[in-house]
């Protein structure tokens, strides 16, 4: 049996605050302090590490449900190795759950990638975020609206292909990008909402068929801003018919290119901190020094925090998710508690596995992170366990 104790630091709560108090571990799930001291009482020899997070903040570790990859892997890769990677650098930043993000490749491609995920998944990796299912960003996406999307691979929505994947996968998939205005959509959206999170994404749709797709089970916008008619007062777009439903959420990337400063502010104003879902988006150069990459098979030019494809479409990002609540604390003047819950509480409520992860709370997993007051990390737990990786 491993105690913890976690002490003296500001523990974010699941509401969206933070207050001193203490966390107490068992193995490798959070307890409460009731808990702790019947152990303690019943196992009077048992030894208690304590760490001491004076004038530091104690987060939930994040969760990113939309990365594509980094340290020069992609989940594209279809293969395990390559997913390894991506989940190794995610701990490391404090990111310790993860749903890899496939780009629009030919069925075979994606089948590749799910047959990968799911031995990944099974193997239970030391040092490595936890994985927790794939998201499905295209086929089925409107090519006007493409961005770093492969058009050669865009296809009509397909129900009995998304059911191949999953059995590919072994149940894996949890979110499915579609453009509600395509061929078939909005069928597709009402025989699979139920099962899957369907988020809205690279698409030309208006306020009434957004508004249609949300009614029929869509519930989040890929990347809001991004690959989607702007908002406007005449018209209002995807974003104005998700701002009207309290049920939808808006993923937002803030790694200080994809969205203005302004803009995010804008975004929490209109959906508040409880519907927002920051995400990285990044990709394989994440990490990595500037230089050429690939992206979905398509090549793609880094240049600081810029990542762009030969024709300038921004392509994904190279900042990972720690890095975007910094950004947005630090450069956007988003307050540190809602970013927080924007990156640990909000994704993992919206792909399912709130129960488990995303706060700091008994029963949970103790994936717990230490940041000092510049927002540095001092430590990052995994299942009750310091990784290897250390301080």
């Amino acid at each position: 049996m491993l105690l913890r104790k976690i002490i003296h630091g500001a523990v974010f709560r699941e509401e969206g605050s933070f207050a001193p108090d203490t966390v107490y571990i068992c193995d490798e799930k959070i307890i409460s302090e009731e808990a702790y001291h019947r152990i303690t009482a019943h196992n009077p020899s048992a030894e208690t590490t304590v760490t001491d997070a004076a004038e530091c903040y104690v987060i939930p570790g994040l969760t990113d449900i939309h990365i594509h990859g980094c340290m020069g892997s992609d989940c594209c890769d279809g293969t395990i190795e390559a997913l390894r990677t991506i989940a190794r650098y995610e701990l490391r930043q404090g990111i310790t759950t993860i749903t890899p993000t496939t780009m629009t490749l030919p069925e075979e491609h994606l089948a590749k990638i799910c047959r990968a995920a799911k031995t990944f998944h099974k193997s239970k990796e030391d040092n490595a975020a936890d994985f927790c299912g794939l998201y499905l960003e295209g086929p089925f996406l409107n090519s006007v609206k493409k961005g770093a999307q492969n058009g050669k691979y865009i296809i009509p929505a397909d129900t009995a292909m998304l059911k191949r994947l999953q059995d590919a996968s072994g149940g894996l998939i949890r979110t499915v990008a579609i453009a509600p205005e395509t061929e078939g959509a909005m069928d597709f959206i009402r025989e699979n909402s139920s099962q899957f999170h369907i988020s809205i994404a690279h698409t030309t749709a208006d306020y009434n068929t957004a508004k249609e797709a949300i009614s029929c089970g869509a519930s989040q916008l890929t990347h809001t801003f991004n690959a989607m008619p702007a908002f406007s007062h005449r018209a209002p777009g995807p974003i104005g018919a998700a701002a009207d439903d309290t049920q939808c959420n808006a993923e937002l990337i803030c790694d200080g290119i994809h969205v203005h400063p302004a803009a995010v502010r804008t975004a929490f104003k209109i959906f508040g901190d409880h519907r927002i879902i920051l995400i990285s988006d990044s990709m394989r150069a994440t990490g990595l020094a500037d230089g050429q990459y690939d992206l979905g098979g398509q090549n793609v030019i880094v240049n600081g925090n810029l990542a762009v494809l030969e024709d300038g479409t921004i392509a994904g990002s190279v900042t990972n998710l720690m890095d975007c609540v910094r950004t947005a604390v630090k450069s956007m003047g988003i307050p540190l508690a809602s970013a927080i819950k924007c990156a640990a509480v909000n994704p993992a409520k919206a792909v399912g596995i709130y129960q488990d992860y995303g706060s700091i709370a008994p029963d949970k997993y103790a994936n717990i992170v230490i940041l000092d007051k510049n927002l540095d990390i001092k430590m990052v737990m995994h299942r009750g366990i310091i990784p290897s990786f250390g301080i």
